[in-house]
């Protein structure tokens, strides 16, 4: 069987915030690799790093001490101009609060990071974006015109508009109801399966994960185990097992930035 090439790989990454006493460990060495054309879920509790793992993944934070590669490009040797013109190529990033801007319709939302890269705006570009979130007809509304799953939607076509390597995407469902989230769901899901389109979650919803081809879990900043074809069921019993075994060592608090 012929080994799947990472799009995105880690390689023994710490990332520590505050100096001394006061230090605090969001990630503890954590090696992993995302397969190109796969689905990856990353759950774990409240401050377990997860949020973290994907902002260093995707070239938002920088590790304090690792390798993050997207394909054959060492993100961490990058200067910071480099790193911002990366992220505007080849990454796709889509955030539980939308991020939409509210004076832009949603047309010139998706046409955003093309203008912010100095590129060609194809209006036809744009449209096949929103039509292919099912907002074919909504082009000329503003985020206050839209649905909460709506804007989630428009979010997710600005992100693969530049038709990036990765997309990322930190609790995309968090803030909707469960048939709005199942709906943006089915829409990852599809990029993987027809696009070929790596994608990386964090969720903390066992029901989300499970549209995932892979589970990874997180614990205290470091990796604690994985599943692959997982149910639902078979998350939610993994999480519950997870709690159990490490809520008596768990300290207070891992992280400085919410999961």
């Amino acid at each position: 069987m012929t080994q799947t090439a990472a799009a995105v790989r880690l390689h023994a990454v710490t990332r520590r915030h505050g100096t001394g006493d006061h230090a605090v460990t969001a990630l503890d060495d954590v090696s992993l690799a995302f397969p190109e054309g796969t689905f990856t879920a990353v759950m774990g509790p409240s401050g377990s790093g997860k949020s973290t793992l994907l902002q260093c993944a995707a070239g938002l934070d920088r590790p304090t001490s690792g390798s993050v590669r997207l394909g054959g490009t060492e993100l961490t040797s990058l200067s910071e101009r480099r790193l911002t013109l990366l992220r505007r190529e080849r990454i796709g990033f889509v955030f539980q609060a939308y991020n939409l801007l509210p004076s832009l319709t949603a047309e010139q939302n998706v046409a955003l990071p093309l203008r912010l890269a100095g590129r060609r705006v194809p209006r036809a570009r744009v449209r096949e974006a929103l039509d292919r979130v099912g907002l074919g007809e909504r082009v000329r509304h503003r985020p206050d015109r839209l649905s909460g799953g709506q804007q989630q939607r428009v979010a997710l076509a600005r992100a693969l508009i530049t038709r990036p390597d990765v997309l990322f995407a930190d609790e995309p469902t968090g803030a909707l109801d469960s048939l709005t989230g199942r709906q943006v769901l089915g829409l990852l899901r599809d990029m993987v399966d027809r696009d070929g389109r790596t994608t990386v979650m964090v969720t903390h919803d066992p029901v989300a994960a499970a549209h995932a081809d892979r589970v990874v879990f997180l614990v205290d900043g470091r990796v604690h185990g994985e599943l692959t074809g997982a149910t639902a069921d078979t998350v939610a019993a993994h999480l519950t097992t997870l709690e159990s075994v490490t809520a008596p060592h768990a300290p207070a608090a891992r992280e400085t930035q919410p999961c």
